[in-house]
């Protein structure tokens, strides 16, 4: 009678699980980014939700919550119901520099967060305004030192992968620029196009697109190796400093417990979006490296990581409140 009833209620809990399966989803989907829009975050997003869409049979709608790094739309997130609905686009700096970084930051990304998939594997251009009279990274060096105090540099925020970058940069050469955060990536971008910062790091996407317009130079990449969208650009490794690597990423995370047949549906969708030919060859082109990972190892890489850049954020001297 026992073994009986444990068949059915097993049988039930399989039954209700391929029931929400099925029905899951059943209206539009909102992927939440916490920046303005026109930024490098937006740009990824765009890329997938047209296959997304068609993957889940909804439609995709894109929310900018901006603010504090990132932090007004993880909040957002964090406060939606665990249905599947509501997920979050973030990059490194929401996932796990934040977490390094603010003092009373007001989520923790493992507990308040369900990782669904990683996107991609983002480096960075080291870019200067056109007028600024180098042509290399040994040249800006250069330039750079001879003029202490002089040479401002624009990120994102405060804390950042755009702000550590360059900080990272700067306790490799010895030189001396001025940190001048905004409000998200576009409006440092352009500021540093119409020349009122000097320096940027800055993703590959939106770098390659404004190096080969001439609106923006790129002197070296933060990868280990060259970059397809860059091809022409060496790496900073090349250009002279040794084991000088630093490469973000880009995933999807919704609230936390989410239930597990939602989670496998959505993280399924994504694989099959970032498998797709025409996807990752337009990601390539762009500059980022397609780089799937589903839900369980998804969150076992956040935790690998994010002793590696609260240790990168107590080197450079950041901190928020």
């Amino acid at each position: 009678m026992i073994k009986t009833l444990k068949r059915s209620v097993a049988l039930l809990a399989l039954l209700l699980a391929s029931t929400t399966w099925a029905a899951f989803p059943d209206k539009p989907i909102r992927i939440v980014i916490g920046f303005p829009a026109g930024g490098p975050l937006d740009q990824h997003a765009r890329l997938l939700v047209e296959k997304l869409s068609g993957v889940l049979g909804q439609p995709i709608v894109i929310d900018y919550k901006a603010g504090a790094g990132g932090t007004v739309g993880a909040q957002d997130v964090m406060r939606a119901p665990a249905d599947g609905y509501t997920l979050m686009l973030a990059n490194t700096g929401v996932m796990v520099i934040n977490p390094g970084l603010y003092t009373k930051l007001p989520y923790q990304t493992l507990r308040d967060f369900t990782p669904i998939a990683r996107s991609a594997m983002q480096p960075l251009a080291l870019l200067v305004n056109p007028n600024v009279p180098v042509k290399t990274l040994p040249e800006f060096m250069a330039y750079a030192r001879a003029r202490p105090g002089q040479v401002n540099y624009g990120s994102a925020g405060n804390g950042g992968i755009s702000h550590l970058v360059p900080e990272m940069f700067k306790n490799a050469t010895g030189l001396s620029m001025v940190h001048v955060p905004y409000r998200g990536s576009a409006p440092a971008f352009t500021d540093l196009m119409a020349g009122q910062v000097q320096f940027m790091a800055e993703s590959i996407p939106q770098a390659a697109a404004y190096h080969k317009q001439g609106k923006v130079r790129a002197l070296a990449v933060t990868s280990r190796e060259r970059n397809p969208a860059l091809p022409e650009i060496p790496t900073v490794i090349e250009s002279g400093l040794k084991d000088f690597e630093v490469v973000g990423f880009y995933g999807f995370l919704a609230p936390a417990n989410l239930p597990k047949d939602i989670t496998a549906k959505l993280s399924d969708a994504f694989r099959q979006v970032l498998s797709a030919p025409d996807i990752r060859k337009r990601m390539t082109d762009q500059g980022a490296d397609p780089a799937f990972l589903g839900s369980e190892d998804f969150t076992k890489f956040l935790a690998a990581e994010m002793p590696k850049w609260a240790d990168a954020v107590a080197k450079s001297g950041a901190r928020l409140d």
